[in-house]
């Protein structure tokens, strides 16, 4: 939490504090963590289990670091930052205890990071990477037997509890971002695991879908049912609805493979529900239409389409339909009157052209008869 200081002219500022982390002084402001003042300041500490929308957890163990006055070694996210304090991060004691937490998780880890989607992308690799360790280091230890089935019932998304490290943070984002606690920890020692109520599948469980737990996810345990590499992202505007949430794109070609939020719009700050994290397949889907379609002459209403549009209906371009939505309206109007035309918008227009839409209706059709799909 950010606290602010009157200065002796009167206007505000943030109060700041000094420490030293590994030699360098860091000026950050009063009330963050030692985790995120070096962070801040640009100096790597290996974490698994912190995340920045969430509250502080010191699960992992990896961010560990020692501090001048303070006995033994803490977790530096969970540590509030205090002026003068002398912080380091890399001395024998502290990657000692680094090495064993990593090989402890890794050892009860399933190994096929090549064959894994989340592969050049996980967050354990990165640590394990940074750690130098290597497979000697834990094949001493004794690996886990423990096969769990891997959870497919959600139509969207995947669990494996075989790639879960517990790291917790889908089950608190859940619980403090979704607000939802469709999932916890639950069972103890050796059997612990992530689980729904009662250990169902996630599908039968109270989970509302939005995602929030695999964006999260350090590791594979969570992952998409079409999990395609992005080679670019295109920053947009999410059209589900008239919020207007920011999203990023990830595209491969001309197909859009995967939804992130935009952590930096001020309108839903990273978060998405589960249209917008998941409902894109639509846009190259073989049925969209991308023209518009006008009847055929001779094509009566009574013929059964059966998804075959073209047999009734022809191609046209916008002028041309516009045209004849405008000398339809106009002859429906002279011929049975302004209240024969019925208008309804759509949730998925914004907000402002849902207004132009009521004031089309009423100041040129002339009705009342306006009315919104959300409504209904």
């Amino acid at each position: 939490m950010t606290t602010i200081a009157s200065t002796t002219e009167g206007e505000k500022k943030i109060a700041t504090i000094t420490l030293t982390i590994d030699g360098k002084k860091i000026e950050t402001p009063k009330g963050v963590t030692v985790l995120e003042a070096a962070l801040g300041a640009g100096i790597y500490i290996p974490t698994l289990c912190y995340d920045p929308d969430l509250k502080p957890y010191g699960a992992c163990r990896l961010c560990v670091v020692e501090i001048d006055g303070m006995r033994g070694i803490v977790s530096s996210c969970t540590t509030p930052a205090a002026d003068k304090m002398v912080v380091h991060t890399e001395t024998t004691k502290v990657n000692q205890a680094r090495r064993m937490a990593i090989e402890l998780i890794m050892a009860n880890h399933v190994g096929d990071c090549l064959t894994c989607a989340k592969n050049q992308q996980c967050e354990l690799q990165k640590v394990a990477r940074y750690l130098g360790i290597e497979q000697e280091h834990f094949d001493k230890l004794r690996k886990s037997t423990r096969i769990l089935p891997i959870d497919k019932s959600h139509p969207a998304f995947d669990r494996d509890h075989n790639k879960c490290i517990l790291c917790g943070r889908c089950v608190r984002a859940c619980q403090e971002i979704a607000g939802v606690g469709a999932i916890d920890l639950a069972y103890r020692g050796y059997a612990a695991k992530v689980s729904t109520f009662g250990d169902k599948p996630i599908h039968d469980s109270v989970c509302e879908s939005c995602g929030e737990c695999i964006a999260r996810c350090p590791t594979g345990a969570l992952l998409p049912k079409r999990t395609k590499q992005a080679t670019r992202q295109v920053k947009t505007i999410c059209t589900y609805c008239g919020v207007g949430c920011s999203i990023y794109l990830g595209m491969r070609g001309n197909e859009i493979v995967e939804v992130q939020g935009d952590k930096e719009s001020p309108v839903n700050k990273g978060g998405l529900c589960v249209k917008g994290r998941f409902g894109f397949d639509f846009v190259s889907h073989p049925s969209r239409l991308t023209k518009p379609l006008i009847r055929k002459e001779g094509k009566g209403k009574d013929i059964q389409v059966n998804g075959n549009f073209r047999e009734i209906f022809r191609e046209a371009s916008w002028d041309e339909a516009l045209d004849l939505v405008a000398r339809r309206l106009n002859q429906i109007k002279e011929k049975y009157g302004a209240d024969s035309i019925g208008v309804l918008s759509s949730a998925k227009c914004t907000n402002e052209e849902n207004y132009l839409l009521q004031k089309f209706t009423r100041a040129v059709i002339g009705t009342n008869n306006i009315d919104h799909c959300a409504r209904l």
